[in-house]
This record gives C-alpha cells, sequence and structure tokens, in this order.
C-alpha cells in the first residue's frame, strides 16, 4: 500500500504551507543522492519526499487528495507517482524550494537546470457506465515539438546554466540568488539552426493521439495528469505534462450523489397493491427487483453494491429506487364506482406503521 503524503513529510493534516515547505527541506537534505551516494533506499525516500511536496503544496492538489487520497492523481496510466517523475523534475523542484543560490549538491543547485515545457489541458467527457467500469480513452492533442534538424548552442548569457548569478549588499553582508536567464528561459540553450517551418524557438506543432486509462469512480471536475504528454520547450528539456479534466455526462434516468446511485420507479396502483416484478435501470444494465403486496409510495429499496466504485479502492456505492405510486388522473365510470365503494372501506383507510417514516423525517435523514 502507498505511504500517506503526510506521513512521508512527518506532518499532520492540518499543516499550513510554511510547515509543509519545512518538512520538505528537511527531508530533500537528509535523503539528497549526493549526500548518501549509491543509497537505494535514501534516493526512493527522496523521490516519495519530493512527490509529496509537489501534491501538498499545490492547495488543488492537495484538496484531491484528503478528498481521495492516492487515487485523485495516480491510476495504471501514469497520473502523477514519482514514476512518473524523473530526477530532472525532483532537482528542478528541489532547486526552486531552497532558492537559486543553493548549492553544494551536483543535481540541486551545481548542474545546468533543464526547462519545462508548458502544460496542455483537455476535457474528456465520460458516461455513467464509464465512470462506474474505468475506461481508456484515446484523444488527439495538438503538442509543440521540436522541429526535425533544429540544433541549438550554449547561452552564452547563463553559460548553459539556465541560471543567471546576482550579488547584492545588504545589511546582513553579500547575498547571493539566482535567476531564470532571460535570454534562454531557463534551459540553457539557444536556437542556432531550424527549418523554414519552425517558430522562433524551433518548435512546430503537431497532431498526437494519447492513450488515457481513466480509472472507476472519478467525479466531474476532478482533473489528472498524463506526463510529459504536454508541450516540448526548446533546447535540452523536459516536456510539460497533460492535464486531463473529467467531466460526467448526465444520464437519462440514473442520478448520480457521490457513489450511490438513486433511480425513480413509477408504479401503478394495481401495482401497489397487489405486488409486482420490475425492470429498473441500473448502470450495467438492467435489474429485476420483486415488489411486496401494499408497498407504499415514498419507500427506498437499497440494491447494495449497484453504484459507484469507490476511486480509493473500498468497494462500491448503492443503488437506490425510489417507489412512487402513480395516481390516475381519469377514470371511467366503472373504475370511478369502484373508488366511491371503497371511500367507507377499511382495506382503504390509511393506517401507518410506527416503522413507517414521514416524509420530514426522510428529508430529516437525508440530511442528517
Amino acid at each position: 500500500m502507498k505511504k500517506d503524503f503526510y506521513e512521508i513529510l512527518g506532518i499532520s493534516k492540518n499543516a499550513d504551507a510554511a510547515e509543509i515547505k519545512k518538512a520538505y527541506r528537511k527531508s530533500a537534505l537528509k535523503y539528497h543522492p549526493d549526500k548518501n551516494p549509491g543509497d537505494k533506499e535514501a534516493e526512493e525516500n527522496f523521490k516519495l519526499a519530493a512527490e509529496a511536496y509537489e501534491v501538498l503544496s499545490d492547495p488543488q492538489k492537495k484538496a484531491k487528495y484528503d478528498q481521495y487520497g492516492h487515487q485523485a492523481f495516480d491510476g495504471s496510466g501514469g497520473f502523477g507517482g514519482h514514476g512518473g517523475m524523473n530526477m530532472d523534475d525532483i532537482f528542478s523542484q528541489f532547486g526552486d524550494i531552497f532558492g537559486g543560490g543553493f548549492g553544494g549538491f551536483g543535481g540541486g543547485g551545481g548542474g545546468p537546470r533543464r526547462a519545462k515545457g508548458s502544460n496542455l489541458r483537455i476535457k474528456v467527457k465520460l458516461t455513467l457506465e464509464e465512470i462506474a467500469n474505468g475506461v481508456e480513452k484515446k484523444v488527439k492533442v495538438k503538442r509543440k515539438v521540436q522541429a526535425k534538424g533544429v540544433t541549438y548552442k550554449t547561452c552564452t548569457t547563463c553559460n548553459g546554466q539556465g541560471q543567471v548569478m546576482r550579488v547584492t549588499n545588504t545589511i546582513l553582508g553579500r547575498m547571493q540568488s539566482a535567476s531564470t536567464c532571460p535570454t534562454c528561459g531557463g534551459s540553457g540553450q539557444i536556437l542556432d539552426k531550424k527549418p523554414s517551418e519552425a517558430d522562433g524557438q524551433g518548435m512546430v506543432v503537431e497532431d498526437e493521439t494519447v492513450s488515457i486509462k481513466i480509472p472507476a469512480g472519478v467525479v466531474d471536475g476532478m482533473q489528472l495528469k498524463v506526463s510529459n504528454k504536454g508541450n516540448d520547450a526548446p533546447g535540452n528539456s523536459i516536456p510539460g505534462d497533460l492535464i486531463v479534466v473529467i467531466e460526467e455526462i448526465e444520464h437519462e434516468f440514473l442520478k448520480r450523489e457521490g457513489e450511490n446511485i438513486h433511480f425513480d420507479l413509477y408504479i401503478s396502483f394495481p401495482e401497489a397493491v397487489l405486488g409486482a416484478s420490475k425492470d429498473i435501470e441500473a448502470i450495467n444494465g438492467k435489474v429485476r427487483i420483486k415488489l411486496e403486496e401494499g408497498i407504499q409510495s415514498g419507500k427506498i429499496l437499497r440494491l447494495k453494491g449497484k453504484g459507484i466504485p469507490s476511486i480509493n479502492g473500498y468497494g462500491s456505492g448503492d443503488l437506490l429506487v425510489h417507489v412512487n405510486v402513480w395516481t390516475p388522473k381519469t377514470l371511467n365510470k366503472e373504475q370511478k364506482q369502484f373508488f366511491e365503494n371503497a371511500l367507507d372501506s377499511e382495506h382503504f383507510a390509511p393506517s401507518p406503521e410506527k416503522s413507517e417514516k414521514s416524509f420530514f423525517e426522510k428529508v430529516k435523514d437525508m440530511f442528517s
């Protein structure tokens, strides 16, 4: 089972941004590969700390993680996880968190930084059936990639470091800081030669079909990340990511509420009196249920496990069937006479059992 991000950084769920940042600095220093050469366990802990910080330092990602756990970013399609982060990503993040002037470690501040391309963002519409079962979608995206034949040379402004150093005199003494090189944008390289079809950065736009494996149980508005399927950047760079936003298509008959599904079943008065077997809509086809004699309007039948699977893998929700007895608006003479004769019959007099909840009690239960 994947380790909890808060546990990795040694903080509580109520930790604020400053505490999260401080905890990551501490872990990164402790497990940095240059301080632990050849120690695979330390390298793994270094990656885990970077992954935890990547999520918990972002308010939106943190909110999704708090609600859905690792499944909000993981998945068999390469969403999140340090398996999708390479060491360049981590060292870039490492340099950012410690400031550009931090040095002493070959990966974190002493070597050239690789620029990262911009992210792409798309919406994927899913039916309720696709959400319940999980699905693989193939989408066509327009990506900026380096043109064939393009060449780059070392940036003379930063000498290939991607950063420029500045020294300022302060009341505390001379302070050194670093910022992204304004000439190369942090890539450490500038355009040398390019084909005619490329833009001023040596990039061209190409269509690419990307396969996205979407896990069961996603919700409307959830964002998934497909690593390295965004735009390229010039030079020796890392591609950005493809951000996939889930959009749920409303079902014709079923209404979703979290992991539960609601279905309104309308039955006739004779069916309510005599009982009946009915086929009802479910996520993966129809399900037959039996209605007992004398079933009351407002009765809710619960079909366990027929709802949406939990994205955290904790089982599935239920299908809730709401029984509504349909009262006829017009009757012929014979039918009307039958009900007039039944007005004084004790069999038709309302006699709710104590176990039967009133409408207001049901509403109260829904909001309690």
